[in-house]
């Protein structure tokens, strides 16, 4: 269930990385990528949905995941701004996530 997690987070940061390539899809390769791209993240979204994990959990866990590496790769690769509060979001946003995981124990 946590390979199809992981496929919707790589698939969903591709398809967004594409879509700053696409210009506002006028570019043909890019914006099928990004159609593949999201296609591809909500189908093993559901797969893993479908094999137990929680929606609060899937979906913190892929947006937060997915939030962290879109902004490394824009740092690292796109020449975008990271400001130190920036980052400090995200590892607030990954704490959120992290509180929600450790919560669910709780309410077993």
């Amino acid at each position: 269930m946590w390979f199809w997690l992981a496929g919707a987070i790589l698939a969903e940061v591709t398809g967004t990385v594409a879509l700053r390539f696409s210009e506002g899809f006028s570019r043909l390769w890019p914006s099928v990528v990004v159609v593949l791209g999201y296609g591809t993240a909500f189908f093993s979204l559901s797969q893993a949905l479908a094999r137990g994990v929680p929606i609060g959990v899937a979906y913190g866990i892929w947006a937060a995941v997915g939030v962290a590496l879109i902004a490394l790769i824009g740092a690292l690769f796109l020449s975008e701004p990271l400001s130190w509060v920036q980052v400090g979001g995200i590892v607030l946003v990954i704490a959120g996530v992290l509180a929600l995981e450790l919560g669910r124990a709780d309410v077993a």
